[in-house]
C-alpha cells in the first residue's frame, strides 16, 4: 500500500465558453483565478486554474473551454459531482447567493451526516458544497465572499461507476481506507490528507458510459509532495500492472496519469513547484502565461483567444 498521495491535488473539466467559465468560478463561487494559460495539446484553448490565494493543491478547479463544445452525457465511469468545502452554518448563505445568480439545480440535502447543497455550473457540471466542521485552510475572499462563508477547497469527488469494486481496491492501493457506506455509496479518505481528503464511489450498473464533452470532468488528480515521491508512485503502480504515462512536466507541477479499472482518468501531480514559478503572488492569473513549447505563438494565440473580461 502506498503512503505517498494526500489527497486530491485539482480536477480538471471542460467548458463550452470561457467568459462565461471564468465569470462562474469568480464571480459566483469567489475563487480566484490563479493561472490564465493555455492546453499543452491544444495551445488556441484556454487552460484556466481557480483556486485559493496561492492555488494550493487541494483547491484547484481547472478548465478547458473548447469553444461551442457539445454537452457531455452523464453516465458511469467519470466523476459525476465535484464537492467543495465550506463552513459549518454556511448553506443558507449560499442558497441565497446561488438563488439570486439564477444558478440552476438547487438541491439541499444530507449525506454522511453533513448538510450539503447541489448546484450544477454553467455546462450543467455537477458540484456540491458541503459544509464542514473545523476546516482550517485560509480561504480567498476578494471576489465578494467573506472568510465566514468562502469555499476552502475541496471537500470530494464522487464517482459513477458500473462496478465500484476493482476502483475501491485501487483506492485503497493509492493509500484510502474505507470509512462509510451511506445509501449504496462507499466513502474513502486518505489518512494525514491535505483537507481534500474525501472519494465517494457510487455504483450504477444499469446506467450507459458517460460521453464526455462539455460539463464532464476530463480527469482527477491526487497530490503528492515532490517528484522523488511521484516516482515511487508510478513505479508501483507499474508493478502492479497499469499502464502510466512518462513524467509530464506540466509547468506548474509534474503529472503521470493512467486509466482506472472504472473509466475514470487519475492524474498523480506533484505540489512543486507551484502557481508563482512564472507570476508574483499578487497577480497570479492575470497575464496570459505559455508552455515554452507556444511561446513563439503569442501573437497567434493572443488573437484568437477571446478576452475573458469586458
Amino acid at each position: 500500500m502506498l503512503n505517498q498521495i494526500k489527497g486530491l491535488h485539482h480536477v480538471t473539466s471542460m467548458a463550452e465558453d470561457a467568459r462565461t467559465n471564468n465569470k462562474f468560478f469568480t464571480n459566483t463561487l469567489g475563487l480566484r483565478r490563479v493561472k490564465k494559460t493555455v492546453n499543452f495539446d491544444a495551445p488556441d484553448v484556454y487552460h484556466l486554474y481557480y483556486g485559493d490565494e496561492v492555488g494550493t493543491p487541494g483547491t484547484i478547479m481547472t478548465y478547458f473551454p473548447f469553444p461551442k463544445m457539445a454537452r457531455g452525457r452523464p453516465g458511469t465511469g467519470e466523476v459525476g459531482n465535484t464537492v467543495f468545502s465550506i463552513p459549518e452554518g454556511a448553506l443558507g448563505y449560499w442558497t441565497e447567493r446561488l438563488g439570486q445568480q439564477g444558478v440552476e439545480g438547487l438541491k439541499a440535502d444530507e449525506s454522511f451526516g453533513q448538510k450539503r447543497l447541489h448546484f450544477a455550473g454553467p455546462d450543467g457540471d455537477g458540484f456540491a458544497l458541503v459544509e464542514v466542521k473545523d476546516d482550517k485552510r485560509d480561504p480567498w475572499t476578494h471576489n465578494g465572499v467573506d472568510a465566514e462563508h468562502a469555499i476552502r477547497g475541496f471537500h470530494s469527488v464522487a464517482m459513477r461507476l458500473r462496478d465500484e469494486g476493482a476502483t475501491a481496491e485501487l483506492l485503497k492501493y493509492m493509500g484510502y481506507e474505507v470509512v462509510d457506506t451511506h445509501e449504496g455509496i462507499k466513502r474513502l479518505a486518505i489518512p494525514g490528507g491535505n483537507g481534500a481528503d474525501y472519494v465517494d464511489l457510487e455504483t450504477m450498473p444499469n446506467i450507459n458510459r458517460a460521453l464526455p464533452g462539455a460539463g464532464s470532468v476530463h480527469h482527477v488528480a491526487f497530490a503528492v509532495e515532490n517528484r522523488a515521491k511521484q516516482l515511487e508512485v508510478r513505479k508501483a503502480l507499474m508493478d502492479t500492472g497499469y499502464q502510466v504515462t512518462p513524467v509530464i512536466d506540466r509547468d506548474y507541477f509534474w503529472a503521470i496519469y493512467f486509466r482506472t479499472p472504472g473509466g475514470v482518468l487519475f492524474e498523480v501531480a506533484t505540489n512543486e513547484p507551484g502557481f508563482d514559478r512564472d507570476e508574483d503572488t499578487a497577480h497570479l492569473g492575470e497575464a496570459l502565461k505559455l508552455p515554452e513549447q507556444h511561446a513563439h505563438l503569442r501573437g497567434l494565440i493572443e488573437q484568437h483567444l477571446e478576452p475573458l473580461e469586458g
